[in-house]
């Protein structure tokens, strides 16, 4: 699936190096994943996530507080994967949702690629597991084929619908994941004055046809301030929080929390 970034040419694997036909050259790092990401598609001398974020998010779910939504995620993959099928995870993080579809998936001969903008998520994804290609690229400049993915997932990543759009076959599939209204309510809770709910947008998509929604919610205990902090830091508050909330996060000690999901499933339109 992947394509140069430079030329748009296919890539192809020879040694410990990818070239497209140009032989424009890209290193694979010794934990397996490629740095595709250029100069030009770069906001910053490291993008997303520090390595600090990522180690916290790594530990934070290999707790498991967030299986349920994993195993809701396989569900819906295994319901429209085939056998030979191509799996785009756009904005893969550390890659642990990456490793359950591919443990899904085992056996049916699927090609899986996760792309994360953070050198450092894809290196930790790579290290994760062997049974996906990881790469560190935007997601709003895929290196990835024109219409060469089946299934796209994206889960609490930058919307990037050309890019999607692009990439998906004519009658693939894209896999959505987004916060419920009341998602980790306790906790906002206990660190804002007046919490609000998260807003949940139409599900309609331009270029997509809806296929469906499942809500995925639940209870977690979170007995340690180090896993509040980890989750919390996982999400968009907290960069929008001030001091005083930073400390009113850090005098917690343990915290039950509400978390909930939405799987929005589409398919891409004839139009698209």
């Amino acid at each position: 699936m992947l394509i140069c970034p430079k030329c748009g040419g296919a890539l192809a694997r020879e040694g410990k190096s990818f070239l497209c036909p140009q032989r424009h050259c890209f290193d694979i790092a010794k934990s397996g994943y490629v740095n595709l990401l250029t100069a030009d598609r770069m906001n910053s001398a490291l993008p997303g996530d520090n390595k600090l974020m990522v180690q916290a998010r790594k530990k934070f779910l290999d707790k498991g507080y967030y299986k349920p939504l994993a195993d809701a995620l396989c569900g819906t993959v295994l319901r429209y994967a085939e056998t030979g099928c191509t799996v785009l995870d756009a904005g893969c993080g550390e890659g642990y949702y990456t490793e359950k579809i591919a443990h899904a998936l085992e056996g049916m001969n699927a090609e899986i690629l996760g792309i994360d903008i953070s050198k450092f998520a894809a290196d930790y994804a790579a290290r994760r597991t062997k049974a996906a290609l990881f790469a560190a690229a935007s997601v709003f400049h895929l290196p990835v084929g024109t219409e060469s993915c089946d299934i796209v997932t994206s889960l609490f990543a930058p919307w990037c619908g050309e890019e999607i759009l692009r990439v998906l076959k004519r009658d693939g599939v894209l896999i959505m994941v987004i916060p419920s209204e009341r998602h980790l309510w306790q906790l906002k809770c206990a660190v804002y004055d007046e919490p609000y709910p998260n807003a949940v947008k139409d599900y309609r998509l331009e270029g997509f046809e809806f296929l469906g929604a499942e809500k995925v919610g639940g209870e977690i205990f979170l007995p340690s301030n180090e896993d509040i902090t980890a989750l919390f830091s996982m999400t968009p508050y907290f960069y929008k929080t001030g001091t005083e909330g930073h400390e009113r996060l850090e005098r917690l000690e343990n915290l039950t929390t509400e978390i909930g999901f939405e799987v929005l499933t589409y398919k891409k339109s004839l139009g698209g």
